[in-house]
């Protein structure tokens, strides 16, 4: 006899018990409660084959309430995946497990998103509902016909953040996307009363989204609304009416269950209550078995889409896709088309050149701007609206909803077979920053495209002034950030961000800025980070160091400190990250480790000088802004902060003629 969709559930329960209580830290109430409607989904609906974690055309699912990480590391162990093994689960949230905190997706293969902070996930699987429909527009249902689950708690719909995807989903009618709401009405602080009067469902249902609810307890009721979601051509919300800490008689339906271990003598109840064998990390061989079974039962489904991928005539151009490769070959004859008469623009107006370029040569490009595509020049001729009517488009018309934006763009670059680029200004990278910061953290190849980087854009004044994001953005971890000076400097920030595995960010001019480089060279110079753009004809005294629109102004300092005899190395530094990883020798030799009084290091930009003594030593000279901007035109700003070229020289010699250095 089939154990019953209960006992199925159960092994959940028991596992998200045993590890919380082995780890003696986690969150075993969201587990609990959800345990039901995790069975329905995962034993009778979600498209996968433990067999093949990567298979492209699985279902994508996204436990965007990541406190729960036992629900989805008990749902993959019992359904046959590799890791986690039952060690693992035991070893939940201890140094070396696979089971962190919160699922990570680089740590076990069937985790697609790393979640945890509430709201992320869901929005993440709005990006991946949008990759899916294009990617579904282009290679058609014999390729490319799968859905995207989400499991969402209290938190991840209060979140800002979800009010931001839930309306760019309902706008672009992602009938694929199926979202389940554990509505336990229990937050930390205690019961959802507390902190919430409105009606959600409505405002999914405002939203453009089909909504419904049941009886989350019950795999049955579960899986009939599940069934009603996939039929309707709306994104769907599912309110599943549960219990947090199901099973634990004392405890449940409280907050005690949310964030802390039951405690022995709780488990020890629950396991009565629930009808569990009394050995902990024991799973009866029946209800394994079952799982097994279900985990299993999507083989022929997948074997039947590689041999319509084996037979398609897209194969190769479809692999390529999903592997994420990016041909380079269109950077050379852009930059030897670029140097023919090089321009005069702002780096904004550079970026969208490039990507005339870049988006004819890699059709896996998919732009977008948070309601700025005018001035993050972001839209090009090769690309057309991706919309309800059109999912094979190109670019995204995202709103007004950075956050919301990075998110979507995380989830479509996790979801594989596009590359997504998203533009807003450079200040409202504070809106985007936890994505920016998941981004990283994933690996995920995305593409900020970050403009107005400096006091440069004049009369907005110091609300959209950025100061000091540059170098917070720049300690991320993971995270490439270029400020390139001129057009060539843009194209070859664009082909290093391309060619990366991770994220990066391209801080952009609002102002026109001269061309720097006008001679071509046999490699990419900017990926190396830093680079000597002039070295100095006389003995050289001073190294210039500087970013985009301050490296025009470095050029006019050398060339005055060289007429007076002082010799200038010019050091353009699109990327401090690029840099530091270069080797010690290439390093050395674009800065070497000299005395202080045989050289003076001088870092010049827009933006807050700390951290810049890593790179001028700590008796330097660094020329910046170290307090908000103003609203004035940008040649009167760069003037009132000493952003000029003689201001600068000024600074310079007095501190050579100090040191005794001329």
């Amino acid at each position: 006899m089939q154990p019953t969709q209960r006992r199925l559930a159960n092994a959940i329960r028991a596992l998200a018990m045993d590890a919380v209580e082995a780890a003696n830290s986690g969150h075993p109430g969201m587990p609990m409660g959800m345990a039901d409607a995790a069975t329905a989904l995962f034993t009778r609906h979600l498209k996968y084959d433990p067999a093949d974690p990567h298979w492209p055309d699985r279902d994508r699912f996204i436990l965007s309430a990541g406190h729960g990480s036992m629900l989805i590391y008990a749902a993959l162990h019992l359904t046959g995946y590799a890791r986690p093994t039952m060690d693992d689960i035991r070893n939940f949230r201890k140094l070396l497990s696979p089971c962190a905190g919160h699922p990570e997706n680089f740590e076990l293969a069937g985790v697609e998103a790393t979640t945890g902070p509430l709201g992320q996930g869901l929005a993440m699987g709005v990006g991946m509902a949008i990759a899916e429909r294009h990617l579904n527009a282009i290679y058609g249902d014999e390729l490319v016909d799968h859905r995207t689950y989400v499991i969402a708690g209290d938190g991840c719909l209060m979140e800002g953040i979800n009010h931001e995807a839930v309306g760019l989903a309902g706008h672009l009618k992602l009938g694929r996307l199926i979202v389940l709401w554990d509505d336990n009405r229990i937050t930390i602080d205690g019961s959802t009363d507390l902190s919430r009067n409105e009606d959600v469902m409505a405002r999914h249902a405002a939203c453009g989204w089909h909504t419904l609810e049941c009886d989350g307890l019950d795999a049955g009721k579960v899986s009939q609304a599940i069934e009603k979601a996939i039929a309707d051509e709306r994104p769907s919300l599912i309110r599943c009416k549960t219990i947090i800490g199901y099973g634990a008689p004392n405890k449940q339906g409280t907050s005690a269950t949310h964030g802390s271990a039951l405690g022995k003598t709780e488990v020890e109840a629950a396991r009565k209550e629930l009808g569990l064998v009394a050995a902990d990390f024991t799973i009866p061989d029946d209800v394994l078995s079952a799982w097994r079974t279900a985990g299993s039962r999507c083989a022929d489904e997948h074997s039947a889409w590689s041999k319509r991928l084996a037979a398609s005539s897209k194969k190769d151009e479809f692999e390529a896709r999903l592997a994420g490769k990016c041909d380079d070959a269109w950077l050379k004859p852009y930059l030897n088309q670029l140097l023919e008469k090089p321009p005069t623009v702002a780096t904004r107006k550079a970026s969208e050149m490039a990507l005339e370029a870049i988006n004819v040569a890699i059709p896996a490009t998919i732009g977008g701007s948070a309601d700025l595509t005018g001035s993050n020049n972001t839209k090009t001729k090769a690309l057309q609206p991706l919309d309800a009517k059109n999912y094979g488009g190109r670019y995204v018309y995202y709103g007004i909803r950075e956050f919301g934006m990075a998110a979507a763009m995380n989830g479509m670059a996790l979801h594989g077979g596009v590359v997504p680029y998203g533009g807003t200004f450079l200040v409202f990278s504070d809106y985007c920053r936890p994505a920016i910061r998941l981004s990283a953290l994933q690996r995920a190849r995305v593409i900020y495209v970050m403009t107005h980087d400096s006091i440069g854009l004049g009369e907005d004044g110091p609300t959209h002034q950025p100061i000091e994001h540059l170098q917070s953005l720049r300690v991320m971890p993971g995270l490439a950030v270029y400020r390139p000076c001129d057009a060539v400097e843009t194209a070859e920030c664009w082909a290093a961000a391309l060619a990366d595995d991770g994220p990066s960010l391209l801080a952009l001019s609002r102002q026109n800025l001269a061309p720097m480089r006008t001679v071509a060279e046999t490699e990419n110079l900017s990926a190396k980070g830093a680079y000597r753009l002039r070295s100095a004809k006389a003995a050289r005294k001073v190294i210039l160091l500087a970013t985009g629109s301050e490296v025009e102004i470095a050029r006019d300092v050398a060339d005055a400190l060289e007429a007076r005899g002082i010799g200038a190395d010019l050091v353009s530094m699109p990327s401090t990250d690029r840099f530091d990883l270069q080797d010690e020798a290439y390093r050395e030799d674009i800065l070497p480790d000299v005395s202080n009084r045989e050289i003076l290091r001088v870092s010049i930009e827009a933006g807050t000088t700390i951290g810049w003594e890593r790179y001028t030593g700590l008796h330097g000279l660094r020329i910046g802004i170290d307090r908000f901007g103003a609203s004035a035109p940008a040649p009167d700003l760069y003037e009132e902060f000493g952003l000029t070229a003689p201001k600068i020289i000024e600074r310079v010699t007095a501190l050579l003629q100090k040191r005794d250095m001329l």
